[in-house]
This record gives C-alpha cells, sequence and structure tokens, in this order.
C-alpha cells in the first residue's frame, strides 16, 4: 500500500511540472523616475514582484512552488507595476506612492516570504526614511494634499 501512494505522488509532482506558468516579463512602458538611492532600493526591494523586470529565480520554474511565485508576481504587478507608471494618472500616482509609504513603514511590504530567501530586499529603518523621504519631496513637488504626520515630521 504504501509503494502505491508512492508511485502515485511522484505520478502526481512529475506531472504538475507540465501544466504551464506564466513566467514572461512584458515590455515596460516607463519607468518611475527616481533619484539613483531610492532606485536601488525599488530594484533590490520591490521590483521582482512589481515590474517587468522580474528575475525568475530556479524555483520559481518548479511545481508546485512555480504557481505560489507566479501568482504573487501577478497579483504585485496588478497593484502596483513601477514598469508601467505611465499608465497611473497622477491622482492614482499619488495613491501609490503613500500605499509604499505605509506598507514599507508597517513592514508589510516586501513580504517575508520574499525577503526569506532575498534578505538583500529586506527594509531597515535608513531604507524607509529614504522612501519616505523621497516620496515627501514628490509629494511636494506635486503639491497634493498628502501624509499630514509627514509634513509634521519635515517640519520639526
Amino acid at each position: 500500500m504504501f509503494k502505491k501512494i508512492l508511485i502515485a505522488l511522484a505520478i502526481i509532482v512529475i506531472g504538475i511540472q507540465f501544466i504551464p506558468v506564466d513566467r514572461s516579463n512584458p515590455p515596460i512602458t516607463q519607468e518611475i523616475n527616481t533619484p539613483e538611492r531610492v532606485s536601488i532600493i525599488l530594484e533590490t526591494s520591490c521590483y521582482d514582484c512589481h515590474s517587468n523586470e522580474t528575475n525568475w529565480p530556479w524555483y520559481a520554474y518548479v511545481a508546485p512552488v512555480s504557481f505560489f511565485v507566479a501568482g504573487d508576481v501577478n497579483t504585485a504587478r496588478k497593484h502596483l507595476n513601477f514598469s508601467e507608471w505611465d499608465k497611473y494618472d497622477e491622482k492614482r500616482k499619488s495613491k501609490k506612492l503613500d500605499g509604499i509609504v505605509e506598507l514599507v513603514e508597517k513592514g508589510v511590504m516586501p513580504l517575508s516570504s520574499y525577503t526569506f530567501l532575498h534578505t538583500d530586499a529586506k527594509m531597515n529603518p535608513e531604507k524607509v526614511k529614504i522612501i519616505k523621504d523621497w516620496v515627501v519631496s514628490t509629494e511636494s513637488e506635486n503639491e497634493p494634499v498628502r501624509y499630514k504626520k509627514d509634513k509634521e515630521i519635515e517640519n520639526d
């Protein structure tokens, strides 16, 4: 009985390897324009999921992990895609930037499941401050009313 179960599991594991998974990187229409130090953080901590420049690691080619990785990337791109920044109007860009600050401050992004294997992607307080300062400076250039708490901090 045990041998039959192992054979069945082996057939299933081999069989699911043939289920197609989309690991494409669509064309870049316009990248977000940021200062170099912000760009480095975004590329290291965000781009594998939130851009069309995903570096697909080896485990993204092995089912069932490949299903989760591709699903996470596709979901992330739907929420925010730095490679298609031109598709957002100014109001939406503003909301996306606010969301970035909120999620990195809370430690929600990047996902812990990602940083577990990509330790260089972890956000530390210095990186969070760089991102936050950049968003605040972008805010002052475009003058939308956002992040009142940041303005208070900025005036200290």
